[in-house]
């Protein structure tokens, strides 16, 4: 035992366990995240109970079983409730999802399994998917097209055709407003900052104020002729309507204009649903949010977070790669270099709202106001680059991830042979060509190792953005394709904001729940589709420049 215990074999076996169960508990953890919240797109059973509370009053209940729990009955009574017969000890206690928000309060509600008297799945039950106000459950009486009711044969088809006409008018009328409407206002703003510029400068002739005049009317008109298609779009989008019976037994009139898609979960099969599932998981990817992101897609927080990331790598990359080679190759040893290099140690263990506090002071409001003041003025006092914006954010992170990159790439640097370099320098090279020719070239490797650390460092960091250009919501992308169509100075959407603005900034936590499941899956999923890319191209590079080595 005792020559076991000198060998070092349990302290590997101890090392080997304690790596499997991490791995184990890693993976456990992503497979909880997935499961939460992609089931949430698993178009669930619509229930119709029958309920009777302890005073005898009945009603109807229709809605999504969404959780249930075990709740003391002492407690229950302590809060009031009076139960005959006594349950037991404890009570079964179900969370609905009962939707049709504007007539009932809150789309969720607790219900006492001693309540309930019967339920049942009726395949006619239809869920409504809305723009606002959440979902609408209810039977499907009519359709009615143009005011005019229509008969109630062949309701479903009917209904799918109308609501898919009218999503269609309605995705027509908003890429009319985001891009031929958007361009308008964007080159009428871009006259207007141009005369202010001409002002200034003393040059607003009488020639180009006719000229700037004309451009106007132009735009004007071309802006009315749009807006006469938008409205005529708009109209013909809420022309149609559906009649709803729901829970109160009250016939309800929902215009479809407001109307997604209806769906009838209690009547479709493993295949249908699996579907609905696959279409429901694609919107969330490619849509916009609504409700208070509590509803919709995270399109533009899966942009902003890819983009501010690369944008950040394009940053740091060469920034580190030249400190590195400085330190390594260049600087020599003293205490001046050996301060160099404790400051960027200790950099990298500087909290991250500390670089967010100095992006905001030194970048918003210094370096943005500078460049406003200088190139500008014309849109003074609002601020084009002296706000928070995607540029800001990039440098912020950049600096907050530079140590990594640094530390990595000195590290690759000191793993090259020194033979290489004088064998270089002896055949007739500079210390130039030699570094950019052999040197760099076999340090690549180790120069995307710390590539990925720093991606997979800033992806996930949520505290500096929020002060240097994140935001709850933005209307547009930093990229369109107005000029210069990449608009470094606007504020962005990020997923790790997006998780923590509907984890706990939402008005309606029961119904945000799942979706920070998903959006922290989904997170995880772009975090290592990221460091997937880049490793894919290490690797390429290890393979490309191992015959430096021999």
């Amino acid at each position: 035992m005792n020559k076991w215990f000198k060998s070092g074999s349990p302290w590997i076996w101890m090392t080997g366990g304690a790596v499997s169960l991490s791995l184990i508990a890693v993976l456990g953890l992503l497979l909880l995240i997935a499961w939460r919240g992609l089931s949430y797109f698993w178009p669930a059973e619509v229930y119709e109970w029958q309920l009777r509370d302890s005073s005898g009053s009945e009603s109807t209940l229709i809605g999504q079983l969404y959780d249930r729990e075990q709740v003391p009955t002492a407690r229950l009574e302590s809060a009031g409730y009076e139960f005959n017969p006594y349950p037991g000890e404890f009570v079964t206690r179900y969370l609905v999802k009962t939707g049709n928000r504007e007539f009932v309060g809150l789309d969720f509600r607790w219900v006492l399994g001693t309540d309930i008297v019967s339920e049942s799945l009726p395949k006619d039950l239809a869920v409504f998917e809305r723009t606002k106000n959440g979902n609408f459950y209810g039977y499907p009486v009519a359709v009615i097209e143009d005011g005019k009711r229509l008969p109630a044969d062949n309701l479903r088809v009917m209904l799918k055709e109308h609501v898919q006409r009218a999503v269609d008018l309605n995705d027509d009328a908003m890429t009319l407003q985001k891009q031929d409407i958007g361009s308008i206002n964007y080159e009428l703003e871009r006259l207007r900052l141009k005369e202010r510029g001409y002002e200034l400068d003393g040059e607003l002739t009488d020639t180009r104020k006719t000229e700037l005049e004309l451009a106007r009317q132009a735009l004007n008109d071309e802006y009315k002729v749009l807006e006469t298609e938008l409205f005529a779009l708009r109209e013909a989008a809420g022309r149609d309507g559906v009649v709803v019976r729901d829970m109160r037994g009250q016939e309800v009139t929902l215009n479809l204009s407001q109307v997604l898609d209806v769906t009838y979960p209690n009547d479709m099969g493993l295949m249908t649903k699996v579907g609905h599932w696959f279409k429901s998981v694609g919107g969330f990817i490619i849509d916009d949010p609504r409700e208070a992101n509590t509803e919709g897609g995270v399109f533009p927080a899966i942009f902003g977070t890819v983009f501010m990331v690369m944008l950040m790598a394009v940053i740091v990359t060469p920034f580190g790669v030249i400190a590195a080679i400085y330190l390594h190759e260049y600087a020599k040893k003293g205490p001046v270099t050996k301060m160099i290099r404790i400051a960027v140690i200790n950099l990298a263990g500087v909290p991250s709202i500390v670089y967010g506090v100095f992006g905001l002071g030194f970048f918003v409001y210094m370096l943005g106001g500078s460049l406003d003041q200088l190139f500008y003025p014309e849109a003074l006092p609002a601020p084009t680059f002296g706000s928070p914006g995607v540029i800001w954010s990039a440098l912020t992170l950049a600096i907050l991830t530079l140590p990594v990159v640094i530390v990595s790439t000195e590290e690759g640097l000191s793993r090259i042979p020194s033979a290489v370099r004088q064998g270089s320098l002896a055949l007739g090279a500079t210390k130039a060509e030699t570094l950019w020719r052999i040197v760099i070239p076999m340090a690549s490797p180790a120069i995307m190792t710390g590539l990925i650390l720093a991606v997979a460092r800033a992806a996930g960091e949520v505290a500096p953005l929020m002060l240097v250009g994140v935001v709850k919501l933005a209307p547009t992308l930093p990229i369109d394709m107005n000029f210069p169509f990449v608009h470094l100075e606007r504020k962005f959407m990020h997923l790790g904001f997006h998780i923590y603005d509907v984890g706990f900034q939402s008005p309606n936590v029961e119904a945000a729940r799942p979706l920070v499941y998903a959006t922290s899956f989904l997170l995880v999923t772009v975090i290592v589709a990221l460091n997937l890319t880049a490793i894919s191209v290490r690797n390429h590079l290890r393979e490309k420049f191992r015959s430096l080595e021999h």
